[in-house]
Order: structure tokens, then sequence, then C-alpha cells
């Protein structure tokens, strides 16, 4: 490999690593967040949110607009436009603040992330291509493994603030590779006409579903923010669809999903990632907020089931290719339903390896030998016309799909909390000065802190129900993963 070849690679890894561990290390310093600016778990949610929705939503406009104007272009104008979002959330001072910050770096990430494998595609050709393909999928999933480590070490040394400001240096290293060594790329026969009302339309519906089911958490249903915003948002996204059935040129050409097999890996696609960023998102508050386990130690927490991730996804494939993938993807859901339930059944007093462990590990047994073969039949089961629009749209769906079940299993979590809380306070007969202290930090989940021990414990305890209710939830999601796949699947083994 030429040198110029091995700084491409290196650059498309690190850029394309920015986008993938920034869920995970930003989830690990929501805690320290929340304490700061003493938000509630709604506001915080926003700070994820906000960035999977932008990034999720305007994915396929991201690649068609890197196609159109130059793959290089979007890729360091994206980078660029992260880093400052990056800057931004490292300065900000109130959750608003953030939140603006937050979707400058969704809209860089839309930017890069489909332009880094595109660049790959346009800069190898032949088994080259193959290998570096193979070497950047490798890379990116060591980066995403390590990454939340290394993110523990900042918080827990540096402070929250310190995850922003790592993107710095990483970014302008990127461009200054890209610049050099980068040749500009586009495909000419990308159509002239891009999907702009599409792009908006979806937008504008996942983000009036998310506002829905995070305001009411807090607020409760039938209020007319959560109702107006739970209808209005259905009712763009059926717009949406029934705009690209319309359009020249869609963002989801319609005639995609034809494919059985293609539709049904969607759906258990959406269930399962579904569980899983819930399960990142919720995992760190259990860890810090409820348990006392500092930032770095959450992070090692997570390492076995990153870890399975990686060294399983040979593993998956070569069970694809003995077994068929209908019987893969229906075995490796159901192994990580059974890691949820293990969660479900927390019993915190028993430690990390007794109460985490068991759950985190088998999650990620499960993913390990899921992922591999998942994503390599969604692009098989396409037709070859739309394979590089099949992969952008499983891509985007494993995003929307963890922006809605977070929103979703919050809406439980809270449930469950505020019940627990008030069964213990019944048991507790506590006075109205206690309840009313108990009301004023409900909105905080586990971020709320009590001078009475007494209320501080039953606290802790309503959070811990929440969280086994939403482990539970992941379970459910899992399985229909399962199931979908069980029934969906026509019969075909990978080659």
């Amino acid at each position: 490999m030429r040198a110029r070849d091995t700084w491409v690679l290196i650059a498309t890894i690190i850029g394309s690593s920015l986008a993938f561990i920034d869920g995970t290390v930003v989830a690990l310093a929501l805690p320290a967040i929340q304490r700061e600016f003493r938000a509630s778990a709604g506001d915080v949610a926003w700070i994820v949110e906000l960035y999977t929705l932008v990034l999720g939503s305007l994915m396929l406009l991201g690649g068609a607009l890197a196609d159109r104007y130059g793959r290089k272009r979007a890729f360091v104008w994206g980078i660029a436009l992260f880093m400052l979002g990056s800057i931004g959330c490292a300065f900000s001072w109130s959750i608003p603040s953030m939140l603006i910050a937050r979707v400058a770096q969704g809209v860089g990430g839309m930017l890069f992330a489909p332009a880094s494998l595109a660049i790959l595609g346009d800069h190898f050709s032949g088994d080259a291509r193959g290998r570096a393909i193979g070497t950047w999928s490798a890379f990116s999933a060591l980066t995403s493994t390590l990454g939340p480590a290394i993110g523990g070490v900042f918080i827990d040394t540096l402070g929250w603030r310190s995850v922003f400001w790592i993107n710095i240096p990483l970014g302008v290293l990127v461009i200054a590779l890209a610049l050099r060594h980068i040749r500009e790329s586009r495909d000419e026969d990308a159509p002239r006409q891009l999907d702009w009302l599409g792009a908006m339309l979806a937008t504008s519906g996942l983000g009036g579903v998310t506002y829905a089911l995070i305001r009411a958490s807090s607020a409760g249903w039938h209020t007319f923010a959560v109702d107006g915003s739970m209808v209005g948002g259905v009712a763009l996204l059926v717009l949406f669809v029934t705009h690209e059935h319309r359009a020249k040129a869609p963002l989801v050409p319609p005639d995609i999903f034809e494919s059985r097999t293609f539709r049904t890996i969607n759906i258990a696609t959406l269930f399962l990632y579904g569980a899983l960023g819930a399960l990142f998102y919720e995992l760190p508050f259990a860890m810090i907020q409820a348990h006392g386990y500092s930032a770095l130690q959450t992070a090692l927490g997570m390492l076995p089931m990153l870890i399975s991730l990686v060294l399983l996804a040979r593993v998956g494939t070569l069970l694809a290719k003995r077994f068929g993938v209908r019987r893969v993807l229906t075995v490796g859901p159901a192994i990580v339903t059974c890691g949820f339930a293990l969660l479900a059944l927390l019993e915190p007093q028993r430690g990390y390896a007794l109460a985490f462990f068991p759950g985190i590990l088998v999650v990620g047994l499960g993913m390990g030998i899921t992922v591999a073969p998942l994503t390599t039949s969604v692009v098989s089961a396409a037709d070859p016309r739309h394979v590089g629009i099949a992969s952008g749209i499983n891509n985007a769906v494993s995003r929307i799909a963890g922006l809605l079940a977070i929103a979703a299993l919050t809406v439980l979590l809270a449930s469950l909390y505020n019940a627990s809380l008030n069964r213990s306070l019944d048991a507790l007969h506590a006075t109205p000065s206690m309840r009313a202290t108990a009301a004023s930090q409900s909105d905080r989940l586990g971020g709320a802190h009590f001078a009475q021990p007494a209320l501080q414990r039953a606290s802790i305890t309503a959070f811990e129900s929440g969280f086994r209710g939403v482990a539970a939830g992941c379970a459910i999601l899992a399985a229909l993963a399962a199931l979908s796949d069980a029934f969906g699947i026509e019969e075909a083994k990978l080659h």
C-alpha cells in the first residue's frame, strides 16, 4: 500500500470515528452535565436526541450532497462544522446553548459520515478496495471500543467539557490529511435535483414525535403540547411517505422496499438498534447516578459488550454462511433478548460482576454475531442499482431507532420512577413538606439529590425500578427483532 493510500485510510477512519463514538462518549458525560446545569431528564435527553435526529434523518441527503458537489468537499466541510459544534458544546453555559451546538455537530456528521466510505470506494479499486474497507471497518470498530474508555478518563480527570475539546485536534488532523491526500470525486450521474422537501418532512415529522414522547415523560399525556406534537409529527411522516412516491429524485426510492427480506431486516434493525441505543443511553445514568461508579468505571464496565461486537463479527459471517442468514438473525437477537432480561432482573447490591456484567456480556455476544450478517444481508437483498442507498437507509434506520426508543423508554422510566417513589413516600409516612421536596426534583429522575437520606434512598430505588423497566422494554424490542427475522427473511446463505 502506498503512503498516500495509508493517509487516506487514516483520515477516513478518524473522521468517521468522530461520529460513531460521539453517542457513547457523550452519554457518559450526561450525568455530569445534568448535575452542573441542574437540568431535567427531558432536557438532558435532547443533548443526545437532537444530534441523532439531525444525523439520522439527514444522512441520506448528506450522501446525495457529497455525490453531487464532491465527496472531499463534503468530508472537509462536515468535519469543520462538527469541530465548530464541538467548540460550542465545550463553551456552552446552558442546555439551550448546548443544543444549538449539537445541531451543528449533527449537520457536520451528516456530511462527513456518508462521504468517508464513498471516498474509499473512489480512491481504491479491485481487491484493494475490499481490503481498504475491511481495514476501515476493523479500525472504526476498534476506535468505537476504546473511545468510551478514553472519554471516561477525560471526564473523570478534566471534566465533561473535555470530551468535546478532544474533537478539535483530531478534526484538524483529519482536515490536513484530507486536503493533502484525498482527491476530489463526485458521481457524474447523480440526480441534479435534491429532495430537500423529503428531508425536511422526515426531520420535522421525527422531531414532532420525539418531542411529544420526551415532553410526555414530565408533563404526561393529553396536554396540548404533547398531543399536538404527536399528531403533527405523524401527519408529517405520512406526508413524507406520500411525497417519496411522487418525487422525481426521492431520498428513499419506494421500489427498494419491494424486497421482502430488505423490508424485514430494516424492521428488525429498528427494533434491535432501538434497544441497543436505549441501553447505551440509560446505562451510564444507572451506573453513575444510582450506584456511584465513575465515568471511567462505567466505560470499562461496558467494554465486554463492545469487545464482543468486534471479536465476533467474523464469527457471525461464518455462521451465516454455514447455517443461513435467517437462523443467525433469529438466534442473535434472541440472545440479545436474554441479555436484556438479565439486566431487567438487576440486583445492584450484588455489585458489578453479578448485577451488570452478565447482561452486558450476553447482549454483546448476541449483537456480535448479528451485526455483520445483518449489514451484509440488507445490501444483498436490495436491487444492485440501489446498493449504496440500501446501505444508507439501513444506517439511517439504526440511528432513528435509537432516537425513538430513547424517547419512548424515557416515558416508561419516568412513569415507573414516579410510581416507585410514591410507594416509598407512602411507606415512610412522608409529610407534605417531604412530598413537596420530592416533587420539586421528580423530573430529574436519577439526577435528583435530596438532603434527607431516606428520600435519597427512595429516589435511587425508584430509578433502579425504572431502569429495570427500560431493560424489560429493550428485551421486548429485541424479541420482536428475532420474530421479524424468523418469519420475514427469505432463507439464504452468505457467499
